[in-house]
C-alpha cells in the first residue's frame, strides 16, 4: 500500500483511511458493494483490527460506508458522502477521470459561487485585501517565469477573494472551496501554457476588484471560469487518451 503524496498520513489509521478512501472514490468499491472483511483488510494492509475499524469509522462518519452487524461495511451511494469534505474532494479529484460528473459539477459550483463572489470583493474587500491578492497575482506571474508554485499562487489568489467578499457562509466555505480549486489547478496546470495564458484574465479581476468596479469583475471571473472549464476538458480528454 503507498498513500497518497498529495495527503501525507502519519499513522497507521490514517494511512488505511486514506487508501480505503481512494479505493471509494475510484470505484474500486461501488456503491452497494460489502466491503471486504475485518480479517481480510488486516491481511491486505498488515495492520491491527483496531486499525482497521477506526478507518472505517472515520468513513462512517464521512457518510461513505454504513456498519451493520450482520450484513457487515457496505458503501453507501455518493449522494449520501459529505462532498465538502476536504478528504473526499482530494480522493474523488485524484479519480476524476473515472468520475465525469465530479469536473463538471466542480466547474458548476465554481459558476455559482465565484462571480458572485468576486462581485461582493470589490465592494467590500478592505484595502489591505486588496495587497494580498495583487501580491498573490504577482506570485503567479514569478512561478510563470519559473520562480515559485503556482498552483499555491493560484489557490492564495483564489481564496483571498472568497476571504473578502465578506459573507460568512462564503467565509465557512472557504476550507472546501479552497480543496476544490486546488483539485482543478492541479490539473488545469498542466495545459502546456496555460499558466502564462490565465495571467492576463487572473489581472483583469483583480483590477476590478482594485478599482471596486463589481461588473467588471463579474465578468472578468466568468472569462476566467470558461477558460478554466476548457483547459480542464482537454487535460481530462488528453488523459484518457494518453496523449502529452
Amino acid at each position: 500500500m503507498q498513500p497518497s503524496p498529495s495527503l501525507p498520513r502519519a499513522t497507521f489509521q490514517e494511512q488505511v483511511l486514506d487508501q480505503l478512501g481512494r479505493d471509494l472514490c475510484s470505484g474500486r468499491y461501488k456503491p452497494g458493494q460489502v466491503l471486504p472483511s475485518e480479517t481480510e483488510l488486516c491481511e491486505r494492509f498488515s495492520f491491527s483490527r483496531i486499525v482497521i475499524r477506526e478507518a472505517i469509522k472515520s468513513l462512517s462518519a464521512k457518510g461513505m460506508l454504513e456498519v451493520k452487524r450482520r450484513s457487515g461495511t457496505t458503501v453507501l451511494e455518493t449522494t449520501r458522502w459529505n462532498l465538502f469534505d476536504t478528504d473526499i474532494i482530494g480522493w474523488r479529484a485524484e479519480a476524476i477521470e473515472a468520475d465525469p460528473a465530479m469536473s463538471r459539477d466542480l466547474m458548476e459550483l465554481r459558476r455559482i459561487v465565484e462571480p458572485a463572489a468576486v462581485r461582493l470583493a470589490a465592494l467590500r474587500a478592505s484595502d489591505e485585501e486588496r495587497r494580498v491578492l495583487r501580491a498573490a497575482y504577482q506570485a503567479m506571474v514569478q512561478a510563470v517565469a519559473g520562480e515559485g508554485d503556482y498552483v499555491a499562487a493560484d489557490l492564495a489568489f483564489h481564496t483571498t477573494i472568497l476571504s473578502a467578499c465578506g459573507n460568512q457562509f462564503v467565509c465557512q466555505m472557504q476550507e472546501a472551496m479552497s480543496a476544490i480549486l486546488q483539485a482543478s489547478f492541479r490539473i488545469i496546470s498542466e495545459t502546456p501554457g496555460g499558466p502564462a495564458f490565465s495571467l492576463p484574465m487572473h489581472e483583469a479581476v483583480c483590477l476590478a476588484i482594485e478599482a471596486r468596479d463589481p461588473v467588471a469583475a463579474e465578468r472578468a471571473a466568468l472569462v476566467l471560469i470558461e477558460q478554466a472549464e476548457s483547459d480542464l476538458q482537454d487535460r481530462l480528454r488528453s488523459r484518457r487518451s494518453g496523449s502529452p
